[in-house]
């Protein structure tokens, strides 16, 4: 839909010189675009033809043009600006700041020759003494120092584009990847900035769990935050921390609202290969979201609201050397129900009403549900000194479900809990400017009940599942040489995990804890080439389980080389593992949604998960191009049939097994001033192996085949619109033979299956929409509005298929579940 925008916007943007407008249509089109009134006599600007100016120019700039081929001259008076004739115009030496993308840069200053100073305004516009003579110097915070001579000043306003300082562009490949705030850096990792995040399709706000999903190679084979899909991989194969912290809970109610409050990140990594060796517990990806700063900064509050949530997040500012921060939010969905909450309950428990497919008939079930969530987070930064920086930050994510479910004979109410708290402490030195080090403790608690009461059996099942993790890190960096940087540290992690299970009927209890104890040794060697071309990481971490007394190494391996100026090539190389992994119970489910529950290996019939990965890529961007390729190949092994979610002959089956997926990644985008767009397209090709299955090859139940993401971004000053679509191949299931069961006796009916996994649900298509607009109050307040759209023509999405033996007829029923239908949101914050 949005490929031929590459086309036709250069048509847009561009500026014929040649052609000539009336000067007053001209101004009238400036009153408009910059929001001010003219004033002036027709016989001034009669019969005065123009070739108009830049569109993104600064009004001043604009003005100064206008001057430069009319004889015109302006000035301020009241609210109006007034264009006159004059007989003799002095030229203006006057200039416009922009940085890399067409951005203005305010608060830049000139220096002139006199040590005088010069601020630019939020336009980036400033202009120069007539009898200036000499050089200027420009400098701003983030920006490299310039010098210009004055005799480059000339007729028009000069356009002076500042760039990112060295320091960070020797370590960037690209600052704006797929949106404002995402960049890829050359260590293989993209970097969100929240703070400075634009706008992607769907979205309001800077969610880091959905933000990752746009990026190529990851996915949600059911559209959730608790289901990401890196590289074919599992959501637990991932690792998600928050200021150190490990988090096991990622999603409010069941995955649909990410847990991690958009207000908190200050910085957010993302690997999907080549891992630091500081890493561990996964074989997939993983997420490292700080909140942490450098500087102790000034106070300030947001408060905001959503249809779903309200929120707030506050930073005080305790001393010089000192600051609190403060983050809530809270479901109102237990009191008020907006539309968005309407369509999110919809999506979860729409599998109340399944289809008998030998009578082809409904059956429907009368429910009553209240859910709510909260998460709330803290941290406290103290400076000591000019060397030392202490962190303590602490964090609770809270889930509440209670749901009535009844016929016209009989009522039954269930109910589900998910709580997650975690602390962190943590010391910074900076013992000079080559050599730091860092100490830091952890620990988090995730714990989820559920009770669940079934209307057709009568049977009531308490489930739980406890995790209590707490871990030790400690690191140093050295910088060697100009060349040689070495990290080396030392990281202690226990994690016990307990599950619990009652029924009582038949009567059964179950009660098992276990414990894992891991001690990592870590070495890191970065390397630069003097010129900067090549820049790589070598590193190992080895691990050592105390339970087992196993012994197992982890290389990974980083190499950027710029081949010129405009292609960067890329390998990166790792190998993982975890201990942790979750078993997917879905036939005993809860209320229709899938039930996980984390383990332990205990290695044997649980081991732990072992991973390598290769990628190779390139990247080349030039004049707003940006073109990245990345191919790829990943095994992991280990993975037991239990986590893969099966629903068909084989949930029942026991066996470890390993994936096998090779796949590429490939993103063309094309920016022009303040509009980008941008196209994605992931093959994904991936397979299971597991020895004692028949067959024992087959398609992964998290194969995504094909995947293509587009979308198209406009944003200038303080007001944001995307318009994207996704569109990837349908996930594989099993399909039934007949839609008659097979009796294996009288009494026990079962669905006969085709292979596993060898047909495919219908393919996806989703097109999204987000807006945002800016009010800027005062000088130190703003008023946020936004308002997205999802799933604009509301298509009807399968993402998910499996049967199942009705108790009552002995009939097969087919289980479909939906995608989110049309689904609003809107968004309101304030800040000061």
């Amino acid at each position: 839909m949005f490929l031929p925008l590459l086309f036709i916007v250069p048509n847009i943007f561009g500026q014929n010189e040649n052609k000539s407008i009336e000067l007053k249509k001209l101004l009238e089109d400036m009153a408009l675009y910059h929001n001010v009134k003219f004033n002036y006599a027709d016989k001034d600007i009669e019969g005065k033809l123009i070739s108009p100016p830049e569109i993104f120019l600064p009004l001043k700039a604009k003005l100064v043009y206008i001057e430069n081929r009319t004889h015109l001259s302006y000035k301020e008076v009241g609210g109006y600006i007034v264009i006159y004739s004059a007989p003799s115009i002095a030229k203006k030496r006057c200039a416009y700041i922009i940085d890399e993308v067409g951005d203005p840069v305010d608060r830049a200053v000139i220096q002139l020759p006199d040590n005088s100073k010069i601020v630019t305004r939020q336009d980036g516009y400033f202009e120069l003494p007539a009898s200036l003579t000499g050089s200027i110097f420009i400098d701003h915070l983030n920006y490299e120092p310039i010098s210009i001579n004055v005799k480059e000043f000339k007729d028009d306003c000069k356009a002076i584009v500042l760039k990112l300082e060295v320091l960070e562009l020797q370590e960037l490949i690209t600052e704006r990847y797929i949106a404002t705030g995402i960049s890829k850096k050359k260590d293989g990792s993209f970097t969100l900035k929240p703070k400075k995040f634009g706008i992607l399709p769907g979205l309001i706000e800077p969610d880091v769990l959905l933000t990752m999903q746009q990026l190529p190679g990851i996915s949600s084979i059911d559209e959730t935050v608790s289901n990401i899909n890196v590289r074919g991989g599992t959501h637990d194969q991932n690792l998600f921390l928050w200021n150190g912290i490990r988090l096991y809970q990622t999603g409010h109610f069941f995955g649909l609202i990410s847990a991690i409050n958009p207000n908190l990140g200050n910085e957010v990594k993302i690997f999907k290969n080549g891992t630091s060796a500081f890493y561990g517990e996964s074989v997939s990806s993983a997420v490292d979201i700080s909140s942490h700063t450098k500087d102790i900064g000034n106070g300030n509050f947001t408060f905001g609201s959503n249809m779903i949530n309200v929120d707030f997040y506050t930073r005080i500012k305790a001393s010089e050397n000192a600051n609190f921060e403060i983050s809530a939010r809270r479901s109102f969905t237990d009191a008020i129900e907006f539309p968005t909450y309407s369509k999110y309950s919809k999506r979860i428990f729409q599998n109340t009403i399944v289809t008998d497919l030998d009578q082809s008939t409904k059956i429907n079930y009368q429910s009553d549900k209240e859910f709510y969530f909260y998460d709330f987070t803290g941290q406290y930064h103290q400076k000591i000194g000019t060397k030392h920086n202490l962190f303590v930050d602490f964090i609770g994510i809270r889930n509440n479900l209670d749901f009535t479910q009844g016929s016209v004979v009989i009522t039954e109410r269930s109910n589900l809990q998910q709580l997650t708290l975690g602390g962190s402490a943590g010391w910074n030195t900076q013992w000079n400017k080559n050599h730091s080090s860092e100490a830091s403790f952890y620990t988090s608690y995730y714990n989820v009940d559920g009770n669940n009461s079934s209307i057709q059996s009568g049977q009531v099942m308490q489930q739980g599942n406890t995790i209590l993790d707490m871990g030790l890190k400690i690191a140093d960096h050295q910088k060697l040489t100009d060349r040689y940087q070495l990290h080396t540290g030392y990281q202690y992690n226990e994690i016990g995990i307990e599950n619990s299970d009652r029924v009582n009927e038949p009567s059964y209890s179950r009660n098992i804890k276990e414990v894992l104890r891991t001690h990592a040794l870590i070495g890191e060697v970065e390397y630069d080439t003097e010129n900067k071309k090549l820049h790589s990481r070598a590193g190992v971490r080895l691990n050592y389980i105390t339970k087992f007394g196993m012994v197992y190494p982890e290389p990974r391996l980083q190499v950027n080389y710029t081949l010129t100026p405009d292609w960067q090539l890329e390998g990166l190389a790792e190998m993982k593992s975890q201990s942790t992994s979750q078993i997917v119970e879905l036939q005993g489910d809860f209320l229709g949604i899938e039930k996980r529950r984390w383990v332990l290996s205990n290695d044997k019939d649980v081991p732990v998960q072992k991973s390598r990965q290769l990628s190779i890529g390139a990247t080349y961007k030039r004049n707003g191009w940006l073109i990245s390729l990345e191919n790829y190949y990943k095994r992991v092994k280990g993975i037991t049939s239990g986590g893969q979610g099966f629903q068909d002959q084989l949930e029942l089956l026991h066996d470890t097994g390993q994936y096998s997926v090779w796949g590429s990644e490939f993103l063309v985008q094309k920016q022009f001033k303040n509009f980008y767009t941008w196209m994605s397209y992931t093959l994904n090709d991936n397979n299971y192996k597991f020895d004692n299955f028949i067959p024992n090859k087959f398609p992964s139940s998290f194969e995504i085949e094909h995947t293509i993401n587009t979308a198209a971004i406009y944003e200038w000053k303080k007001v944001k619109i995307a318009l994207g679509s996704r569109w990837f191949t349908g996930k594989p299931f099993t399909p039934a033979i007949s839609n008659a069961p097979e009796f294996v006796t009288p009494s026990s009916p079962v669905v006969q299956y085709a292979a596993p996994n060898s047909a495919n649900i219908q393919n996806f298509f989703q097109v999204n929409f987000s807006a945002s607009y800016v009010i800027k109050a005062t000088e130190k307040s703003q008023l946020q509005l936004g308002l997205s759209v999802q799933n604009i023509f509301n298509r009807k999405n399968i993402i998910n298929r499996y049967y199942r033996i009705n108790s009552d007829n002995n009939g097969i029923e087919v289980v479909n579940t939906y995608a989110l239908e049309r689904t609003p949101n809107a968004l309101i914050k304030f800040t000061f």
